[in-house]
């Protein structure tokens, strides 16, 4: 008996119809979204399990703000006349913005040797959900871990001076700064190893960590080296947020934040999704 004689019949004993499924091409822009928030949601529940992931997340970066508010909190307020803890919380949460994507890279890479991105590949999934998905998985991330050090930085003085809707902003921008750095690694992750991987993250962190105005204001640096200071990209996003958060200039710093985010995507956006998708194919 064909399904239609059997709904058919069904019906006409009085039961109750069959459900209809409807189905969805996937390469709609609702499926996209759908299967992108699945995917989102599947990081997230391996990373919350990750004892390892909650300590970078949110351990780590705290307690790092903790030891230099007590070991050069005071020396660099006596120094510069501002206090210490607006650049140090901007500078906590963006170096945990980027320490993150590198282990959001290394699970990437895992999925590829476990096999696991070529079965999502054979499945009816979008195929631009894997990616998107991992972005939206590193922007809540970022979010959680940006909210947690804010916190610990209340405690130590950090204070909202600017309104509310700074304070929006201010948050946004570790945020921004964070699916911008991850498109970069991810593009990086697809054509390295694992070990070359984290080597070449932890210099591009070494120095934009040292080399910035979230310790020290630029005058402090050596005159030839000033201009590249002041205008590295984390440099920029702290001087938004200490102007978000303290006071000071924040249009022209913002503005180069942005720059700089939207820049880091153009270039390797491709590259990452065409690695993203060649891993993909090879694990399938």
């Amino acid at each position: 008996m064909s399904s239609v004689e059997t709904l058919e019949r069904t019906e006409v004993e009085g039961f109750a119809p069959l459900p209809r499924v409807v189905t969805r091409s996937e390469r709609a822009l609702s499926t996209w979204i759908a299967h992108s928030l699945i995917q989102c949601k599947r990081l997230l529940l391996v990373w919350a399990r990750d004892p390892a992931t909650t300590i970078q997340t949110l351990f780590y970066p705290a307690l790092t703000l903790f030891m230099f508010r007590v070991v050069l909190g005071n020396p660099i307020t006596a120094a510069t006349g501002i206090p210490s803890i607006y650049g140090q919380v901007a500078l906590i949460t963006l170096v945990a913005a980027m320490s993150g994507a590198v282990v959001s890279a290394l699970g990437f890479k895992s999925e590829k040797y476990t096999g696991l991105l070529g079965r999502f590949w054979t499945m009816p999934v979008h195929r631009a959900a894997g990616l998107t998905g991992r972005l939206f998985a590193e922007a809540v991330r970022v979010l959680v871990t940006t909210l947690f050090v804010i916190a610990v930085g209340l405690i130590l003085g950090f204070r909202f001076g600017q309104g509310p809707l700074a304070a929006i902003a201010l948050i946004g921008i570790p945020v921004l700064f964070g699916v911008g750095f991850a498109v970069l690694v991810t593009a990086l992750a697809t054509i390295t190893e694992g070990v070359m991987l984290v080597s070449i993250i932890g210099i591009v962190n070494s120095l934009l960590m040292f080399f910035n105005s979230g310790f020290v204001p630029v005058i402090a640096y050596p005159t030839w080296l000033q201009d590249m200071v002041a205008n590295q990209p984390m440099s920029c996003a702290i001087e938004a947020m200490r102007g978000l958060s303290y006071g000071g200039p924040v249009a022209e710093p913002l503005l180069k934040t942005l720059a700089w985010t939207l820049g880091i995507i153009a270039v390797f956006g491709y590259p990452a999704v065409r690695g993203y998708r060649r891993a993909a194919e090879t694990g399938a």
